[in-house]
């Protein structure tokens, strides 16, 4: 198991270090350092580190619908771990708490190629999911997200 453990910090330390420059504003760097990750670990990747990198993968693309093809790796990612890839539960609670995140931006990805329906019914589901987060910053942070995005989908005209 540990060895297990120290090959999985060493993905998730180098996902975390391309998401430190993600945030830093180094784009395209980080893209470079997700790609070069997603090239090694794939489709066949530990579930949990495919489910993180597609997640912020997502966060460096330029067009709509490459953001829409990686934030549907990363939750069809995280159906996988919580699906059957149960062995791990720490693995599994952790991706339960990214399911609002996810479906928040699934949203704001249809929203933004106007496919109204499917932004309602990823926004649906976030709320849905909202449970599994708690009552920290992280949380906050998504909740208040959701409720912007909410506000921009009935502006949109796409209603409830």
């Amino acid at each position: 198991m540990e060895q297990r453990e120290a090959s999985g910090d060493a993905v998730m330390t180098r996902i975390g270090q391309a998401v430190m420059l993600l945030h830093g504003g180094d784009r395209e760097e980080a893209r470079n350092r997700f790609r070069l990750i997603w090239s090694e670990i794939g489709e066949r990747g530990q579930a949990l580190h495919r489910c993180t990198l597609a997640h912020y993968m997502a966060d460096t693309q330029d067009d709509p619908g490459d953001e829409l093809a990686w934030d549907l790796r990363a939750l069809a990612a995280a159906e996988g771990l919580t699906g059957e890839e149960t062995a791990d539960r720490r693995d599994a609670s952790a991706v339960r708490a990214f399911f609002p995140s996810l479906h928040l931006n699934l949203a704001a990805d249809y929203l933004e190629l106007q496919r109204f329906e499917a932004a309602r019914l990823h926004l649906d589901r976030a709320w849905k999911a909202l449970g599994a987060l708690g009552d920290d910053g992280y949380g906050a942070g998504v909740r208040a997200a959701l409720g912007r995005l909410e506000r921009r989908l009935r502006g949109s005209g796409a209603g409830a």
